[in-house]
């Protein structure tokens, strides 16, 4: 395409030009130590920010690979500057770091110098080739470039076109350009041992995010380039054409997952487990306003973690708007270390209750939901067991090590959806069931986690899977059951498993509204509770402050005054649980 531009246009082109091999000179000899660049996105929301933020990604990731030294902000997200604060305090792992900022993105690529290779340029009219672009600029060094982003620095930046994939993809083979593209891609970089073997990302693509400048799967690809990650943004369902791709054949979406789980999982050799991080792009694949679909968001993420458990892959579920992955991950990982209650706590004939703070299972609601309710005033006044998968640490050390270090007395820390990631025990298969004993012995002993509260699955355990958790849960194990497919799964009846206590998960309060409306909810599952009986009742309720719990258990015991309710943490909770359930078997456990 011929541009015209004008004359002062050309000038500043030519000195771009020259400017820019000179700074990449500059940056191979300048000293790094002691400095942390910056990057400050604008936030802007259109698609030229989008563009800038794509390429701002790519260029953090390849240069964050020899040490952690970009670290990116925006106008419009206070995340960032928040954990910036937080880790540059002192004895933390950046006091030493004097931020320098990065101006443009002529500057970026200076300072990436010669470890950006080349560009790769995707095509608009095929919005899942945004995907493919990035798992080629992963795995080939490039920096993602729009159409428009190349006409205008291609240039400058004096970079080789790595692959230009306008036109590339018509859907000759499938009958959908989107699975033309994304099994191009699986072919030529995933079957070839070229692509992680541990992570894969489910981004949503520039379908319609580009137009509405929506960067919240832009700004972590930088975490899918440092890795080398193969990027994916595809349905789960086989019985709907996806909203962004309505005339494909029936089930391409599906077949085209399939083939991308059984090449990872030849890739990883049983040697792995693999991480699925990023979330199903609702407005495509479930119903929500705008998008009729058979399916609603809750069974389309069952749907996702059912499709993906048996490919020995987990999910870290919502991981959009997580900023500088490729630089926290880098922060030193010291083996962590939790109080334990005292066991001077003896069974009585009380209403215990136990709260699990919930639903940090996945990488946004650790980095973005959690510090609001950490930071609440209230937090230590009551036992509180606070959910977050210890995998995550693979992401946020960083993040782990602040709250453990500001935790009170009154803070316990147990995994979440469902161990050492999300998926569903049930479906893994049983040959592979050692790789996920090791896989979570590894991350549990490194959180000094030992409970499991919110297993996740179609049916109550198996055998085999309990007697997985007893190797690194063996002091709780809880599960919400889901029986989507209407295959006859049930919940399990509190028992005790080779000296693991095994419950249910109490989920009706999950959705905090106000103390009163959990409060309400909470007093209903207590209807059944008689007073001087020992009861047992642990709840999940999802991204809320301390505060409001208190509030809450305050207003149950309005509601209940005959009842002498308790709140414990998870050790108490499930070693007094394990004694009652004891007792009532006569001091043998219940092995079925």
């Amino acid at each position: 395409m011929i541009q015209w531009l004008s004359v002062p246009t050309v000038l500043m082109g030519i000195a771009a030009a020259c400017a820019v091999p000179a700074l990449q000179a500059a940056a191979k000899e300048a000293p790094m130590d002691g400095l942390i660049h910056t990057y400050t996105l604008s936030g802007n929301r259109t698609p030229e920010a989008y563009d800038e933020a794509m390429a701002v990604a790519c260029l953090q990731g390849l240069i964050n690979r020899d040490r952690p030294q970009i670290y990116v902000l925006s106008q419009a997200d206070t995340h960032p500057e928040y954990w910036l604060r937080v880790l540059s305090q002192e004895g933390r792992w950046l006091s030493d770091r004097q931020p320098e900022s990065v101006a443009d993105l002529d500057g970026l690529v200076a300072l990436a110098g010669g470890r950006v290779k080349g560009v790769v340029i995707w095509d608009p009219a095929v919005p899942a080739t945004l995907n493919v672009a990035t798992t080629i600029a992963g795995v080939e060094d490039g920096v993602v470039l729009s159409p428009a982003m190349a006409d205008r620095y291609l240039a400058a930046w004096q970079l080789p076109v790595l692959a230009d994939l306008r036109g590339r993809f018509t859907g000759a083979e499938t009958g959908s350009a989107k699975n033309d593209a994304c099994r191009w891609a699986i072919r030529e970089y995933v079957a070839k041992g070229l692509c992680s073997a541990h992570l894969l990302c489910l981004y949503e693509d520039a379908f319609t995010t580009r137009e509405r400048g929506d960067t919240g799967y832009v700004v972590t690809r930088d975490w899918a380039v440092y890795n080398r990650a193969f990027v994916l943004d595809l349905s789960p369902w086989g019985d709907e054409k996806p909203g962004d791709d309505p005339e494909q054949p029936l089930g391409t979406d599906l077949e085209t997952y399939h083939l991308l789980l059984q090449e990872t999982l030849r890739q990883s050799a049983g040697k792995q487990m693999t991480e699925l991080a990023g979330f199903f792009a609702f407005s495509k694949y479930s119903n929500v306003a705008g998008h009729k679909s058979a399916h609603d968001p809750v069974p389309t993420e069952w749907e996702t973690v059912y499709l993906i458990s048996p490919y020995n892959c987990y999910q870290n579920t919502i991981a959009g708007s997580c900023f500088n992955q490729s630089l926290h991950s880098q922060a030193t990982r010291k083996p962590l270390k939790q109080h334990r209650p005292s066991e001077t706590v003896e069974l009585a004939d009380k209403t215990y209750l136990c709260i699990l703070m919930a639903d940090y299972d996945s990488a946004t609601p650790l980095y973005a939901f959690l510090p609001n309710h950490w930071d609440d005033p209230r937090r230590g006044e009551i036992p509180l067991a606070w959910g977050i998968d210890p995998n995550l640490i693979e992401t946020y050390p960083d993040l782990f090590s602040h709250l453990y270090e500001t935790a009170s007395a009154n803070d316990y820390f147990t995994a979440d959806a469902s161990a050492a990631g999300y998926m569903n025990p049930n479906r893994i298969e049983e040959r592979y069931l050692p790789l996920f004993i090791r896989h979570n012995q590894a991350f549990f002993r490194e959180t000094d986690m030992t409970i499991a509260p919110m297993v996740l699955d179609w049916d109550e355990p198996t055998a085999q899977v309990k007697d997985a958790f007893t190797k690194f849960a063996p002091d709780g194990f809880a599960t919400i059951v889901m029986d989507l497919h209407g295959t006859g799964g049930k919940s399990p009846e509190p028992h005790v498993w080779k000296g693991m206590p095994v419950t249910n998960l109490i989920s009706n309060a999950c959705n905090f509204a106000s103390p009163e409306q959990a409060a309400s909810i909470v007093a209903s599952c207590l209807e059944g509770q008689r007073p001087g009986v020992p009861g047992f009742h642990f709840f999940r309720v999802v991204w809320t402050g301390p505060t409001n719990i208190i509030e809450t258990v305050t207003r149950v015991r309005e509601a209940r005054p005959d009842l002498d309710i308790e709140v414990v943490d998870p050790y108490t909770f499930f070693r007094l649980l394990k004694q009652h359930l004891g007792d009532e078997a006569s001091g043998r456990d219940q092995t079925e």
